[in-house]
């Protein structure tokens, strides 16, 4: 079964979608699903943090081998040590890795930008990324490598994988080396461009040794679900990458067409 494997719910501060909405909409679909809420350990905002154990008393009763239970963390070396506590302690099926904070800045706010070029906000990002992957040992996949392209106020948001690829390529080289899997986020392929401009960090994945990906709609509605997953289907099987979900932390095929 493929599996959508990043979706949040309610128990996300940016959704509202009930677990049952998830479940009966990915059914419609012949899809598996992953919840994947976001835990951002030192959020300026108290009220976004998750409560894990709430989280797990509430659905786990919907846990079955068509619905696991996962977590995006935001990765920030501040919080490396209280992340690992978490991740130990629950028994979760699948952890992402993300960054959306640099410098203590979230990064869809204007003031991580600001007097800053293009190349070094993306360079600091990905200086970011790689720091936080080389600690955050204890993820299985590293998401959506274009986050920053959502949020940038730049008049040109793209990454361009020759303007970035040694930057790039550390990141890929170690998730290759420490078995991670990359995410292909379905989010913002939106058109044939969007997707030519995201195959050249993926077919680089695969030349620097990597092999698995998972596939998510980063969903915080119904109506996202499943959303173009067939385009980054189509993505893993013209860079030899292996579609994967994860279940009880161990890498499980998930390649049923569409």
């Amino acid at each position: 079964m493929l599996f959508d494997t990043h979706i949040h719910t309610r128990h996300s501060d940016d959704s509202t979608m009930a677990i049952e909405t998830a479940i009966s909409r990915a059914a419609e679909l012949g899809l598996g699903i992953t919840i994947t809420e976001h835990i951002d350990l030192a959020h300026p905002e108290p009220d976004v943090a998750l409560d894990v154990e709430q989280y797990f008393l509430d659905y786990t009763k919907y846990r079955s081998d068509k619905v696991l239970l996962g977590i995006e963390v935001g990765m920030r070396a501040e919080c490396l040590e209280d992340n690992r506590d978490i991740i130990n302690n629950y028994s979760f099926d699948y952890v992402i890795g993300s960054i959306h904070f640099v410098d203590n800045i979230e990064i869809y706010q204007e003031s991580f930008y600001r007097s800053r070029t293009k190349f070094d906000a993306y360079s600091r990002y990905f200086e970011a990324m790689l720091g936080c992957l080389k600690c955050y040992d204890f993820i299985d996949s590293l998401g959506h490598i274009d986050y920053i392209s959502r949020y940038a106020r730049y008049e040109d948001k793209e990454i361009y994988y020759h303007e970035f690829s040694d930057r790039i390529d550390e990141i890929l080289k170690f998730a290759a080396q420490n078995d991670k899997a990359m995410e292909i986020n379905t989010r913002r392929l939106t058109s044939p461009e969007a997707v030519a401009r995201l195959l050249p960090i993926y077919k680089r994945f695969y030349e620097l040794g990597g092999r698995m990906v998972t596939l998510g709609s980063d969903a915080h509605k119904p109506e996202a679900i499943g959303s173009r997953l067939d385009v980054a289907q189509d993505m893993a099987e013209a860079c030899k990458l292996r579609v994967v979900y994860f279940k009880q932390r161990k890498p499980e095929w998930g390649e049923v067409a569409l």
